[in-house]
């Protein structure tokens, strides 16, 4: 098998100066090269404190990495210096937002903005560049583009132009935090199509972040489910779908609507994910799953193989 392009190891992330509260744990996983690989659960339940702990890019002094380790490409991105980090961002890894609108200058022309991820290239060299990427992102009318500002195009558009500019410096990693939220569901399709498709065209690994299972289902191969700072469940897609091993996972995919297949009743998963302050060493779910007992109150055992596998006492038996 490939090396991992990136690893994390037991990854713990805390808030706060004076009192400081973790709001991930022992968060692990790895991304191989040329992987489409997702980290999904609600709102609130630390895949994009994940995600943004990897560049070092979490608030500081407030926010810090307390525990575990961050290998890419053979070197833990935890030991490096400020300048070696900004060496990785946006070349070796570069980020895709889900708010198109807010990631470029609405003062700069778009072709000025491409231009200046690849400045250290001739002009001409880069600008045919920069043309070919955003014809085969699907946009039409270069010239236009090119001279345009942002506020001058739909919301479909600016995120392709993202993942150009991400795919530019021709990245080993990809980090996409949810990339669609701001877009409808056909022109989301688009983007994801386009992503998809240049990333393994470049062999490139895309971290997607999303709390929508349809986009997993469609576009990932494999998928970690996160709640309340915990990775909870991990596996290959398809068998994560059809054979979850996690309460929590169960909850997700039973609260998907499917209108296409007749009229479905929808199960919401009750209560909310508890506030940082409030995590137990126990289950996190415990007080929202329907099969708890009091053995849930110990930190829940890992049960499956190395490619699925879940923290949860109800089938370790």
């Amino acid at each position: 098998m490939n090396k991992p392009v990136l690893s994390l190891e037991e990854v713990s992330v805390s808030f706060g100066s004076k009192d400081p509260i973790a709001v991930t744990d022992r968060v692990s996983f790895e991304i191989f090269p040329g992987e489409f690989f997702a980290l999904v659960g609600e709102s609130g339940c630390g895949k994009s404190v994940t995600a943004m702990s990897i560049l070092r890019l979490l608030p500081t002094p407030s926010a810090k990495i307390i525990s575990g380790r961050i290998y890419f490409e053979n070197q833990d991105l935890r030991t490096l210096s400020d300048a070696e980090i900004r060496r990785v961002r946006g070349s070796s890894i570069s980020c895709i937002f889900q708010e198109p609108m807010q990631a470029l200058n609405p003062v700069i022309p778009i072709g000025k903005q491409l231009l200046e991820v690849l400045r250290f290239e001739k002009k001409e060299a880069a600008m045919e560049r920069i043309k070919k990427y955003l014809k085969l992102a699907g946009l039409s009318d270069i010239d236009r583009i090119w001279k345009a500002y942002p506020h001058e195009m739909s919301g479909g558009m600016l995120q392709r132009i993202c993942i150009v500019m991400a795919l530019l410096p021709s990245p080993s990693l990809i980090i996409a935090d949810e990339p669609t939220t701001a877009l409808d569901v056909t022109v989301q399709a688009q983007v994801m199509d386009i992503l998809k498709r240049l990333a393994q065209e470049s062999n490139t690994a895309v971290l997607l972040i999303t709390h929508n299972m349809g986009l997993v289902a469609q576009y990932a191969a494999r998928v970690g489910v996160m709640y309340a700072g915990r990775l909870v469940e991990m596996g290959p897609v398809d068998q994560v779908i059809d054979s979850p091993t996690h309460p929590y996972t169960e909850g997700l995919l039973a609260a998907i609507p499917e209108g296409h297949t007749g009229v479905q009743s929808i199960t919401s998963i009750p209560g909310n994910v508890p506030d940082p302050k409030d995590f137990v060493e126990g289950c996190r779910f415990g007080n929202r799953c329907p099969f708890y007992t009091p053995s849930c109150n110990a930190y829940p055992p890992k049960q499956g193989d190395e490619k699925h596998y879940a923290f949860c006492i109800r089938k370790s038996n």
